[in-house]
């Protein structure tokens, strides 16, 4: 009953918050919900001071420096753009998970706690915080071995903060859900549980860890593409620790000049090792921006920070590829039938009316250079597109789409005239050619043929232990004992009798 009604003050406490900003029913929204909803929309924004700012900068505003539930909600609807818009979606993608920092004394403290001996005997230096955000913060360190590491250690007692703040959200998406019939098609409740889950997994730093692992592996193919090496010695649930490097942040032009990297390189980089995570590997950086990317003292391209990650299956990845190549290629009804194929767009609409669809989008833009385009109207063209062919995408695809006009953006900042399509092209070219083309069809027919070897091969141990069953059933019953059915089990599996061990029993 208590925490039911501190839930219930926690959720009147945001909502007056976000009525302040004029984030709560934005005037924007008024002819889209219930005359009583506008109603309450204009009485609770009596007051605000919001005016000349768009609705998604408000909630923006509204949001940062609160809790970390409040600023993943607000990150996470930004990868949304096919639910809130592109415009709230970009605007939301600049809340600032920044917070003031907590002591020094309390990180050792943790980190004493989670390796259980004293901070000497991990590390000889031990700086303040570097970096402070809702969640945690980074120290940066020097091992006993002499190696300069970032330290990332979760904010004392965030979980608790974390799951009371999701019970608040939540109670707010049950009544949203219940009284506000236009809110139902957003899904509130649902939306919020899968916010919760990747919290979850977001609050233990061995994850993140492993993603981080994962993805240097994978990419490990890209000698000018760097990403923090592990160190697993001193990372547990609650600190992640991560090789340290120095590096000139991608947005400081000036400084990178100086230097004379050669930006047109990093912005190829950038756009091709993204797509060789999501089609060759289907795992990717799901926040690849550009406080995210720096340029180390080699003139590699330096990527951090994997808290947010995004995973694409075989499916996924082969209609991403094939609407992209169709694309490239002006293919228009081959990137449809991509759509259709995948299940993207209902049986009941038309292939070509689809295709002239995609051409609307695709020519105005094709062989354009980046200073040329607007990446983010295009997609939002798409969005509109989906609407109008009643396109049901998935969440994983959306956030690969979101991502990319992201690391669009990187692209374009290092490089304005920097060719989109030629950049990605030799990329989902070779992930077509063997994924979808000849090799792959070659592949399938030799696991087709290794597969019908196996199965002649098994036969006769099949037909042998099928007719010792019939026997049995004509002998008045069928008793198998545990060898009888582990050797049909075998036999039906295509896995060789084991010479001594399968022999039929009665």
């Amino acid at each position: 009953m208590f925490r039911g009604l501190s839930d219930l003050l926690r959720l009147l406490r945001i909502t007056w918050i976000l009525a302040r900003h004029d984030a709560l029913i934005p005037r924007e929204f008024d002819r889209q919900v219930p005359s009583w909803v506008r109603l309450v929309g204009k009485v609770t924004r009596f007051g605000t001071r919001a005016r000349g700012r768009r609705p998604g900068q408000r909630l923006a505003d509204a949001l940062a420096g609160q809790g970390p539930a409040y600023v993943k909600f607000g990150q996470l609807l930004a990868t949304r753009p096919d639910i809130i818009g592109l415009e709230m979606a970009e605007d939301l993608a600049k809340l600032q998970d920044q917070m003031p920092p907590f002591p020094q004394a309390e990180a050792i403290r943790e980190i004493e706690r989670s390796f259980g001996k004293p901070i000497a005997e991990l590390f000889t230096s031990f700086s303040e915080p570097v970096a402070a955000a809702s969640i945690a913060q980074v120290h940066r360190a020097r091992t006993l071995s002499g190696s300069d590491v970032a330290v990332k250690v979760l904010r004392p007692g965030i979980e608790k903060t974390a799951r009371r703040e999701f019970r608040t959200l939540l109670l707010g998406a049950k009544l949203t859900q219940r009284f506000v019939p236009a809110a139902r098609r957003m899904e509130p409740v649902k939306f919020i549980r899968t916010l919760m889950q990747s919290s979850e997994l977001e609050l233990d730093l061995r994850i993140e860890a492993g993603s981080a692992s994962e993805l240097r592996e994978n990419l490990a193919e890209y000698p000018d593409l760097v990403i923090p090496e592990v160190d697993w010695q001193h990372s547990a649930r609650r600190i992640l620790t991560l090789q340290w490097i120095e590096g000139t942040p991608v947005t400081d032009l000036e400084a990178l000049g100086a230097r004379n990297i050669d930006r047109s390189k990093l912005a190829i980089l950038a756009m091709r090792s993204f797509l060789s995570q999501a089609l060759d590997h289907g795992f990717f950086h799901a926040d690849m921006h550009q406080g995210n990317l720096f340029v180390d003292e080699k003139g590699r391209l330096v990527l951090i920070d994997f808290g947010i990650m995004g995973r694409l299956d075989e499916k996924a990845r082969r209609a991403f590829a094939e609407i992209i190549y169709g694309f490239i290629r002006r293919d228009y009804r081959a990137a449809a039938l991509a759509h259709f194929e995948a299940g993207y767009v209902p049986e009941h609409f038309n292939v070509d009316a689809f295709a002239t669809a995609l051409r609307a989008v695709g020519e105005p833009i094709f062989g354009k250079k980046a200073d040329q385009l607007d990446m983010s109207r295009v997609l939002q063209q798409l969005f509109d597109v989906t609407d109008v062919f009643d396109m049901h995408l998935r969440p994983e695809l959306v956030l690969l789409q979101r991502t990319m006009v992201v690391v669009e953006g990187v692209a374009r900042v290092l490089d304005p005239e920097i060719d989109l399509w030629a950049t990605a092209e030799p990329i989902v070219r070779d992930y077509v050619k063997r994924e979808v083309g000849g090799k792959a069809f070659a592949r399938q027919a030799k696991a087709n043929f290794d597969a019908a070897k196996d199965l002649v091969e098994a036969f006769p141990e099949f037909a042998q232990a099928a007719e010792n069953v019939a026997g049995q059933l004509a002998n008045g019953g069928l008793r198998l004992s545990d060898d009888s059915i582990e050797r049909l089990a075998r036999a039906i599996k295509g896995k060789p009798v084991r010479p001594g061990k399968d022999k039929p029993s009665a």
